[in-house]
């Protein structure tokens, strides 16, 4: 195994195992999760970034254009962020990890509708499955799956952003975190004001969680940057589904989330779509690297 892949699937099973590292902090609401994960992560990445002597490249980045780009991400992210943590500690890991399922095909449908990008014959077919699926889930719920597809909606958004985005992976994590940190600050600073805060009041083992969301949220996202700049993008493709797995395990394995016939139908329509999207996103790229041989 080369040392690419190798980063990469470390990146896929840390967020694979998001859920339990979550489930530890049950007691935190989401929000102050989400923003302790906000400030803690640009703590430490503006720390690598002072510990490189890149301090003043960093600095001249600051651009109009850069500053709102990742605004945007950073407040996408967050929200993803915010909205994953809740569903995990509100007992819908199952549902979050369908919505990291299906988000590569809504990154594609983002791709056709925002950035003209055109479907191949075959990539119309799991497309149209995974509606179908998400469909059925529908109808048998009896609601939508609102947070698998706000999750992967979020998340395609974000995809999309940092698709335009002009910066690195670690001055571009730093600098989207960096947005958001004053709002994330202020708001931590407000829950200790009200006496509502629970860093340094709910025992050691809760406030050293809280403050190692820094590096649990940014360790991945650089291992996953160090691995998609070494390896195919069609082995990145296929090696995504590591995490969503391992997070839909953890719900039916350790928390014990049903896993019911209609449910078990719903997500192996989904799961047919992303097999289909694997293997035609392999066969068009093997057929791409034989014609330029």
């Amino acid at each position: 195994m080369n040392k690419g892949s190798l980063y990469a699937i470390s990146a896929y099973v840390i967020w694979g195992f998001f859920p339990v590292f979550f489930k530890t902090m049950q007691n935190v609401p989401a929000l102050q999760i989400m923003t302790h994960r906000v400030v803690w992560s640009f703590v430490f990445l503006i720390s690598l970034v002072v510990l490189r002597g890149e301090l003043r490249a960093f600095v001249a980045l600051l651009t109009p254009r850069n500053l709102v780009i990742y605004l945007g991400a950073g407040a996408l992210i967050a929200g993803n962020w915010l909205l994953y943590v809740w569903g995990v500690n509100s007992g819908y890991i199952l549902e979050t990890s369908l919505g990291y399922f299906i988000n590569p095909l809504v990154s594609v449908v983002l791709g056709m509708v925002i950035l003209g990008e055109r479907l191949r014959t075959w990539q119309w077919l799991p497309v149209a499955l995974a509606g179908v699926g998400v469909l059925y889930l529908t109808i048998s719920y009896g609601k939508l799956p609102w947070i698998a597809l706000a999750l992967a909606c979020s998340f395609g958004l974000y995809g999309l952003v940092k698709k335009i985005a002009p910066l690195g992976s670690l001055y571009g994590t730093t600098l989207e975190t960096g947005m958001v940190w004053l709002p994330a600050l202020a708001y931590l600073l407000l829950q200790e004001g009200n006496g509502t805060g629970y860093f340094a009041h709910s025992g050691m083992a809760t406030t050293l969680l809280l403050a190692t969301t820094g590096v649990v949220t940014a360790v991945p996202l650089l291992l996953f940057a160090s691995g998609a700049r070494r390896v195919p993008l069609t082995t990145m493709g296929l090696l995504q589904y590591i995490a969503p797995t391992l997070q839909f395990l953890s719900g039916v394995l350790i928390y014990g989330e049903p896993f019911n016939t209609t449910r078990a139908v719903g997500f192996s329509i989904i799961w047919l779509a992303l097999i289909i999207f694997s293997i035609e996103s392999f066969v068009v790229h093997r057929k791409a690297l034989s014609l330029a041989a």
